[in-house]
C-alpha cells in the first residue's frame, strides 16, 4: 500500500493542482500540505483528510486507510479509479504506480 503522502501527492498531481491552489481551496497551509506529502505528518485529522478527499475527488475511506486511521477492506484494495474493468484485476503496487504515472503523462500531454 502506498503511503498517505504518496497517495496525496499523486492525487494532487492527477488534478494538476499546485500546493498553493490546494491551500487556497481548503484553507490548509502550503507548509502543512508539503509535510503531509513528504510523510512528515502521518496521521492528520479526519477533517483535513475530508477536505483533501473532496478537492482531489477521492474516497475519504482511501485516505483514512492510507493514514492508518481505519483498515482498508479487501474490496477497496482491488479497486482502481472505481473502474469495473480494472477493479476485477489484482494489481500489484508497482502496476498501480505505473498506471498512475501513465495517467499523469496523458493529462500533461492533453493539457
Amino acid at each position: 500500500m502506498r503511503s498517505l503522502g504518496q497517495t496525496l501527492k499523486d492525487s494532487r498531481e492527477l488534478m494538476s493542482l499546485t500546493l498553493r491552489q490546494v491551500e487556497e481551496a481548503t484553507g490548509i497551509s502550503n507548509a502543512y500540505l508539503s509535510q503531509l506529502e513528504n510523510n512528515k505528518i502521518k496521521k492528520p485529522s479526519a477533517n483535513i483528510l475530508y477536505k483533501l478527499a473532496s478537492i482531489y475527488n477521492v474516497e475519504l475511506n482511501n485516505l483514512l486507510a492510507a493514514a492508518g486511521i481505519i483498515q482498508e477492506s479487501q474490496d477497496a484494495k482491488n479497486k482502481l479509479f472505481n473502474n469495473a474493468a480494472l477493479s476485477a484485476q489484482q494489481l500489484s503496487a508497482e502496476e498501480e504506480r505505473a498506471l498512475l504515472t501513465y495517467l499523469k503523462v496523458l493529462r500533461q500531454q492533453n493539457g
